[in-house]
């Protein structure tokens, strides 16, 4: 059985649709998946070693240049790649009519959630076969739970697991430092920069290392001053790839971060991670691990002393 999956986009989207792929292989052995995605975070499924081939599909540079040349170009070539596949199941658990419509690129019958359970209701008449699921469970269950509908077998009742493989952090030891995921795309789920700084210091302290990533200039200055204000054993990351970052984070003690994929991405690494919520609410996207704790939520935003002692309960510092 050969299954194109397809889920685009975001970074913590993609992350929550894993443990699904885990599930999926181990309900129907043998099964071939092809996982279409943007190119920005492409990293993630070629890391699952269920997936047999990533396809990239650049669909928000065609949104935002529809008439370009390049575009035309781009779905023409993607058309084709995908026309001259046979599928026998297309699942789209995106739910957005932009996915939908490229999964009808595939050839094979098309399923989908629900149109009371698509993100956006219209993306259900696209499908061949809508899918049930529930809003109340957490988003890594949601897709489950599709999985489960689209193939027929029971919702498994064991804890997700996201089986992302790294060889390259294979064999390493643990470096004492800490991720520091203090950006994201929305100005009300930050950190109040004052905090990263206390809270930095404090695993200075204890002999951490601070690590902060970013991924664009307004981030990166954010991250340096920040870094700045710690001192010496802070450092704000140079710009790289996702899979650059998988690896750093496969060999960190832990990671603390704002609701971002990023965050999302290291607690499915199996790293000890702590998450800030400051404006969502984790109940529904928050980390979901075995190690993994969340804090805050709807303007809510966690005390420095509720993450320290959060990752006290981890086991990995002492909280005053």
């Amino acid at each position: 059985m050969k299954i194109l999956l397809v889920k685009t986009s975001s970074l913590g989207d993609v992350v929550h649709n894993l443990p699904m792929l885990t599930d999926i292989v181990t309900a129907r052995p043998g099964i071939t998946i092809d996982w279409l995605v943007e190119p920005a975070f492409a990293d993630i499924p070629a890391m699952h070693p269920a997936v047999s081939s990533v396809i990239p599909a650049d669909l928000r540079r065609w949104l935002r240049a529809p008439f370009d040349r390049r575009t035309w170009r781009d779905v023409a070539a993607l058309r084709a790649r995908l026309r001259g596949l046979a599928y026998d199941m297309i699942l789209d658990t995106q739910g957005l009519v932009k996915s939908a419509v490229v999964a009808r690129l595939g050839r094979g019958p098309h399923y989908g959630p629900d149109r009371r359970s698509a993100r956006e209701p219209l993306a259900a008449a696209f499908y061949d076969h809508g899918l049930a699921m529930n809003w109340d469970r957490h988003a890594v269950w949601r897709n489950r739970m599709l999985g489960s509908g689209a193939l027929g077998y029971p919702l498994p009742e064991t804890p997700p697991d996201y089986g992302l493989a790294i060889p390259e952090a294979e064999g390493r030891a643990i470096e004492p430092a800490c991720i520091a995921f203090h950006a994201t795309s929305r100005a009300s789920k930050l950190w109040p920069q004052g905090n990263w700084v206390a809270l930095g210091q404090t695993l200075r302290r204890q002999g951490f290392r601070i690590l902060l990533p970013s991924g664009n200039a307004r981030e990166q200055a954010a991250a340096k001053e920040i870094a700045q204000a710690i001192g010496d054993g802070a450092q704000a990351l140079a710009r790289t790839s996702v899979r650059a970052l998988a690896d750093l984070i496969a060999c960190a003690r832990m990671a603390v971060g704002v609701d971002t994929g990023l965050l999302h991405l290291a607690a499915a690494l199996g790293r000890p991670t702590v998450g800030i919520f400051c404006d969502s609410d984790p109940a529904q996207t928050g980390v979901l691990a075995a190690r993994a704790i969340n804090l805050g939520g709807f303007q809510a935003s966690p005390r420095v002393d509720e993450v320290l002692g959060a990752l006290d309960r981890l086991g990995i510092v002492r909280a005053a």
